[in-house]
């Protein structure tokens, strides 16, 4: 490996219930390899830690072995070896990281343990080039929702925002099981939305001109409970696109709204939009919208690069490989509350 163009990363990520296995040659992806245990949850109406765990268990060989073989690489070849230590699952974290320890030292290869947001950052290069420096990050999912002020993804991400209850991803969950419409309730939501009336229904939207760039979302999950039940109680039907197309609104209006003005009060042009509801399609086209308006430019990967995946992980890698920066010690720990300002650790 002479430049960081020709950095062989293999990434793997296990934060939560997806078990990735990416790998990337510079900003080029060779291989997204993922197995799921999203259906071992769908009966809890949530994802469980040890079930997550052990699928994780099962999972990782032969991921890594299907990653490899649709990179057409072995892994003798690679540079390096990438993991998630943290945000995320503590158990789910843990057997990401001990697997990436045994293929760093039975290879001899360097080990560099990332930050999940930032990966979810870094997973943009690989579908639009190098990312703009500085900026902005709207990065939405079940368990986070936060902007931040990206100077360099590799060593620089600054927190300016983030969700004070349920992250954006939670409350589509939770909204999803009181309409009765599956887990993961995201996809469930945006569908039914298509249906229905935006502003149907007046849905509170919590922190929306407070003058932070915080998030909350718990005081409008609740709304909607409240809004079906009395419906419920009062005999009527309850008018499900409806409630999903307007609380699905309330939503993104809130994080784009708050996402612009990140942009303009730090005289920033691009902003990024990542993390599993980043594949939301209203809050794409809004987006769009509002960014154009802005005369800010917007970066979206595609769908399969939003959600979890081991591809963000070897993308991070790469850059961090190709900014020289030195590798993790063999003993790095997975931490589940790891702060964004820690890039790796």
């Amino acid at each position: 490996m002479s430049t960081r163009d020709e950095a062989l990363v293999l990434g793997i990520e296990t934060s939560c219930d997806e078990t990735g296995v990416g790998i990337v040659r510079g900003h080029t992806l060779l291989a997204d390899a993922i197995a799921s245990s999203v259906d071992e949850h769908a009966r809890f109406g949530g994802v469980v830690p040890e079930v997550a765990s052990r699928a994780h268990l099962e999972a990782m060989t032969p991921t890594v072995t299907r990653a490899l073989s649709d990179a057409g690489v072995k892994l003798s070849d690679l540079d390096a070896i990438a993991v998630t230590a943290g945000p995320g699952l503590a158990g789910a974290l843990m057997v990401g990281v001990a697997a990436a320890k045994a293929y760093a030292l039975a290879l001899g290869k360097p080990l560099y343990g990332v930050n999940h947001l930032a990966a979810h950052v870094a997973v943009d290069q690989l579908e639009h080039g190098p990312l703009p420096k500085p900026c902005v990050a709207l990065l939405v999912s079940g368990g986070h929702s936060s902007l931040l002020l990206v100077p360099d993804v590799a060593t620089d991400v600054r927190p300016l925002g983030a969700t004070v209850d349920d992250a954006a991803g939670e409350a589509f969950d939770k909204v999803a099981r009181v309409l009765d419409l599956g887990f993961p309730g995201g996809p469930h939501i945006d569908r039914v939305a298509r249906e229905g009336a935006p502003d149907a229904i007046a849905f509170p939207r919590g922190k929306y001109d407070d003058g932070t760039y915080d998030f909350s979302f718990s005081g409008l999950k609740t709304a909607v409970a409240r809004w079906v039940e009395a419906r419920e109680r009062a005999g009527e039907p309850v008018p499900v696109a409806d409630v999903a197309a307007s609380f699905q609104e309330a939503v993104v209006d809130v994080l784009t709204r708050k996402a612009i003005a990140v942009c303009r009060e730090n005289g920033v042009s691009h902003l990024l939009i990542g993390g599993g509801v980043a594949a939301n399609s209203r809050l794409r086209a809004l987006a769009q919208q509002r960014c154009e308006a802005a005369g800010v430019r917007l970066r979206v990967p595609r769908p399969n690069l939003c959600t979890d995946n081991g591809a963000m992980v070897a993308a991070l890698g790469s850059e961090l490989v190709g900014a020289g920066l030195h590798p993790s010690a063999l003993d790095l720990p997975a931490d589940s509350s790891l702060p964004i300002t820690t890039i790796t650790v």
